[in-house]
């Protein structure tokens, strides 16, 4: 099948070790940063910090709901989060980047399948239209979450 990459990155004034926290546990913060319009919801099946964490997830986009699962990887502790389906369709990778001062710029990256044929470049288009939106509304609310009250204190030891 036909692959095609996404991403987005920003910015964002906190520190990394924050961030990656905040992306890291799918218990209790990383389910405050995804739009609610999208995400219904997140169920952590496994684990629930970082690698080894298992997800079912219900996503409602253009009309359609759609459930899966991702398994949770860790190929650099503290700086790459990766989501993935357990089939290889779709790979989500978080990128931490300490900056200078307490900064760092996150980057949401997507490999995702699509069908070969007319459909699929139409299932691509739409896919990649719609990917660019989320991540940008989860990039201004990790941002907004990260300099709460409920995620001061939050950091990452990478283990």
């Amino acid at each position: 099948m036909p692959h095609d990459t996404v991403s987005a990155s920003s910015v964002i004034d906190a520190p990394a070790g924050r961030l990656y926290g905040i992306l890291a546990d799918y218990r209790v913060h990383h389910p405050r940063i995804v739009p609610s319009k999208y995400f219904r919801r997140i169920d952590v099946e496994a684990g629930g910090v970082g690698a080894g964490t298992r997800t079912r997830v219900e996503m409602r986009v253009m009309g359609t709901t759609r459930r899966f699962v991702h398994v949770i990887s860790e190929p650099d502790p503290g700086h790459i989060l990766v989501e993935a389906d357990p089939d290889g369709s779709s790979r989500t990778t978080f990128t931490v980047d300490p900056l200078t001062g307490a900064s760092a710029r996150v980057t949401i990256t997507t490999e995702f399948s699509f069908r070969p044929g007319p459909l699929g470049k139409l299932e691509r288009a739409l896919g990649a239209a719609v990917l660019r939106r989320i991540y940008a509304l989860e990039l201004a609310q990790l941002a907004e979450y990260a300099g709460s009250d409920a995620a001061h204190g939050v950091t990452w030891t990478a283990g």
